[in-house]
C-alpha cells in the first residue's frame, strides 16, 4: 500500500496572530489526517516534534516512503505583515511526480479555500524537505498565520483541510478515498486451510501484498464497494468482503 512520511511543522516559535503556534495547528491537522489515511489504506509515519526539519529528512530517508508531505503555514515579510493570503504548495522542479502531487493538492484546495485563485503549486530551489528527501516530496504552506482571515480559516477548518489533503493523496496514488469510521475487528472466513489475499488496490487484478488465513483476526479500517481495507500481520491492503466478517 502507499506510504507517507507526514511532517507537520516543528516551529513552535511561529505564532498565529490569533494565538498558539504553527507547530500546534499543523500537528492538529496531521492528527485529523490519520484516521482518513488508515481508512483509505495509506500507511504513514509522523516526524518527531521535538526535532527540527533536518531530522525529519533523515528519518524519512531512513524508510521506504512513497511521499514526504511537510505541513506548514506561512508568514509575510515584516513590511507586508498581515497583508498577504494564499496557499503555496512547493515542489521540486526536477521531479515530475513532485510537481504532479503539488498541483493536485493546490487544485483540490480551491474547493475549500475562500480565495481559490490564490491556491497554487510553486517550484522551490531552497526548501530541504522538498529537495533532499528520497521520497516524492512537497511542502504545503497552508495560508498565512499572520493574517487574521487566513489564521481564522485554518482554525475553523482543521477537519476539512485534513480530509482535503488525504483526498489529494488518494488522487495521486490512484486509490479511492474512504471516509473514516471506527476501527472494527474482522474474522477471515474461508474454506479450512484456505484464506484471503490482501491486495494493493480494490481489484482482483491488483498485486497481492499479503495473505490472511482462515480464522485470522484482522483490523478493518474502511470499506469500498465489496472490499475492506484491512490490516493483518503488519500489512495493510484490500480484501474481499465476501471472506471477512465483522467479529
Amino acid at each position: 500500500m502507499p506510504s507517507v512520511f507526514l511532517s507537520p511543522s516543528t516551529q513552535e516559535f511561529n505564532m498565529y496572530v490569533t494565538g498558539n503556534s504553527e507547530e500546534y495547528y499543523m500537528n492538529l491537522i496531521a492528527d485529523r489526517m490519520e484516521p482518513y489515511l488508515r481508512s483509505s489504506g495509506i500507511t504513514y509515519k509522523r516526524n518527531d516534534p521535538s526535532k527540527r526539519f533536518t531530522a525529519a529528512i533523515s528519518d524519512s530517508n531512513a524508510g521506504n516512503y512513497d511521499v514526504h508531505l511537510a505541513l506548514h503555514s506561512n508568514a509575510a515579510p515584516e513590511s507586508l505583515s498581515g497583508q498577504l493570503r494564499g496557499i503555496d504548495i512547493y515542489y521540486a522542479p526536477s521531479s515530475q511526480s513532485s510537481q504532479r502531487l503539488a498541483t493536485i493538492i493546490a487544485n483540490n484546495f480551491e474547493s475549500i479555500y475562500p480565495l481559490p485563485e490564490k491556491s497554487r503549486a510553486v517550484p522551490t530551489t531552497t526548501l530541504g524537505e522538498v529537495l533532499k528527501t528520497r521520497a516524492v516530496a512537497v511542502l504545503a504552506e497552508i495560508g498565512y498565520h499572520d493574517n487574521v482571515a487566513d489564521a481564522t480559516w485554518i482554525i475553523n477548518n482543521l477537519d476539512a483541510i485534513a480530509v482535503n489533503l488525504v483526498e489529494s493523496l488518494c488522487d495521486y496514488f490512484g486509490i479511492p478515498f474512504i471516509p473514516a469510521g471506527p476501527v472494527m475487528r474482522g474474522i477471515v472466513v474461508t474454506d479450512p486451510g484456505s484464506g484471503v489475499n490482501i491486495r494493493k488496490s480494490p481489484s482482483t487484478s491488483a498485486a497481492i501484498i499479503g495473505y490472511a488465513p482462515d480464522g485470522a483476526e484482522v483490523r478493518i479500517y474502511g470499506k469500498y464497494n465489496n472490499w475492506y481495507v484491512v490490516e493483518y500481520n503488519g500489512v495493510t491492503g484490500y480484501s474481499s468482503s465476501m471472506y471477512v466478517v465483522m467479529g
